[in-house]
């Protein structure tokens, strides 16, 4: 099929949103640290606020027809997160001093971002990358997702009324209003650096732009329940992970391999959080609702509440649930659910004996998808927990935290706060850590002299050394 071209009045509208961006640019590189962080709070105060970023939830589920408003609007503490690492942080002259090694780093801005913005956080990555982006002095073109534009349109605008309030150029922030894959790969073409939060087929199409792109992966996540697993506590974590906005985030988890000494308690301690265990001729009918005989997801039932997963599957389950399980049959290629799922559902599978059973499906669940995303252990075995790191083919693996409110950064971890996770060569990615300030910076380094740092060759080369292999004369 030969390759669409843009029609002159698409390349015109590209050109001019262009060449706005262009000449803002230029104003914003000179900016000081003060004035760039007093930014980064307006557009957040001006998105992110209580009033309006329920709004942008609503529009944003009534939009696409998938995702929860109330799980939606739990994101907002990632906003606040992010503002708080971005302003704890310096982006302008010198960032970082290194006596020891004589070097000096200046922050330096990484220029025209283009942002594409998936379906599933039409409301929230626009302003996490704004927040990055003004914070380093960059500029911002924001590409929609089709099924979200109208959502993501409004919320730049907002973000672009703040910074016109406070007298900055609007054009630090724009946001294109017609979207379709043509236009969306010559907008990558057109900026110094993409952000891709999305599918593997967004991630392709960044890095194959021909531009330096950051780029999120596919998720799988898989959590571990061993023999130390406080049951309560952790079905907890499995219901607020799961249920975060009906299952749409790469992080809800999708699998949990539980010892068998607990699997009775786990799996009736999750009963009691709100699930509901499916029988296998249910299992089954779920199978064809959300896949169709190719193996493709079936967007229709993609982060969805429970009662309308189940209808599509056949049959009715109690208002009250919150979350569907089924007994995984297998791990692989030709068993889906061991696969993301992406909705309100998970898979069980229970390991008996030595922790080493649990790490080989945890292996064997990464090869069907997910690498390089994350994973996460409810465990107070260190052993275990380093067993895990050293063996998992993951970026991020969250201990005893649920893993959709973690995994991005939280109040009670460490881990930078974003809504892209880069996923490492496992994923397709060029970085494996969450993508964060920065991501958004170029960097010019300064390099002292410093005293003499040559060990003997006789130190380097240790017992490979011989003293009698000489230069000939």
């Amino acid at each position: 099929m030969a390759k669409k071209e843009l029609t002159e009045a698409q390349r015109q509208t590209l050109e001019t949103v262009f060449a706005r961006a262009r000449a803002a640019e230029k104003i914003i590189e000179n900016y000081d640290q003060e004035r760039v962080d007093r930014m980064c709070r307006c557009v957040a105060w001006a998105a992110g606020n209580p009033r309006n970023f329920d709004r942008f939830c609503k529009m944003g589920v009534e939009e696409s027809g998938a995702g929860d408003w109330s799980g939606r609007y739990g994101k907002r503490h990632k906003i606040l997160g992010v503002l708080r690492d971005a302003l704890r942080q310096k982006s302008v002259g010198i960032v970082e001093v290194n006596p020891e090694k004589g070097l000096v780093r200046y922050g330096k801005p990484a220029g025209l971002i283009t942002s594409l913005i998936p379906m599933t956080n039409p409301e929230l990555t626009p302003v996490v990358t704004a927040i990055y982006a003004l914070k380093a002095r960059d500029v911002v073109v924001f590409s929609p997702h089709p099924r979200t534009k109208k959502t993501t349109f409004e919320v730049v605008e907002s973000m672009r009324q703040g910074l016109k309030s406070i007298g900055e150029p609007e054009d630090f922030l724009q946001c294109i209003t017609e979207v379709n894959m043509t236009i969306v790969e010559e907008l990558m073409k057109m900026g110094d650096l993409v952000m891709a939060t999305g599918g593997l087929a967004m991630s392709r199409s960044a890095h194959s732009s021909g531009k330096p792109a950051y780029c999120s992966g596919a998720g799988n996540a898989t959590m571990i329940f061993d023999e130390t697993t406080d049951v309560e506590e952790a079905a907890r974590n499995t219901r607020i992970s799961k249920t975060s906005d009906f299952g749409s985030g790469c992080s809800a988890d999708g699998n949990l391999v539980i010892h068998g000494s607990i699997y009775g308690e786990m799996v009736a301690q999750l009963v009691k959080e709100g699930g509901y265990l499916a029988n296998d001729e249910e299992r089954e009918n779920l199978k064809k609702a959300m896949w169709d005989d190719e193996g493709h997801r079936i967007v229709e039932t993609v982060a969805v509440a429970p009662q309308k997963l189940c209808q599509a599957a056949g049959f009715e389950i109690p208002a009250d649930r919150k979350f569907v399980m089924v007994v995984g049959e297998g791990i692989g290629k030709e068993y889906p659910f061991s696969g993301e799922k992406l909705t309100t559902l998970l898979a069980l599978y229970r390991y008996e004996g030595e922790f080493e059973n649990a790490l080989k499906m945890v292996d064997e669940i990464y090869k069907v998808g997910g690498r390089g995303h994350s994973c996460g252990i409810y465990s107070f075995n260190e052993e275990h927990i380093h067993a895990l790191a050293l063996r998992a083919p993951v970026t991020r693996i969250m201990v005893r935290q649920p893993q959709s409110k973690a995994n991005a950064g939280s109040a009670n971890n460490g881990m930078p706060m974003t809504s892209s996770m880069g996923c490492g060569t496992w994923g397709g990615n060029q970085v494996s850590e969450n993508i964060a300030l920065k991501h958004y910076m170029n960097s010019t380094w300064v390099a002292k002299p410093i005293l003499t740092d040559a060990p003997s060759e006789e130190v380097l080369f240790g017992e490979f050394y011989d003293p009698s292999n000489t230069r000939e004369a």
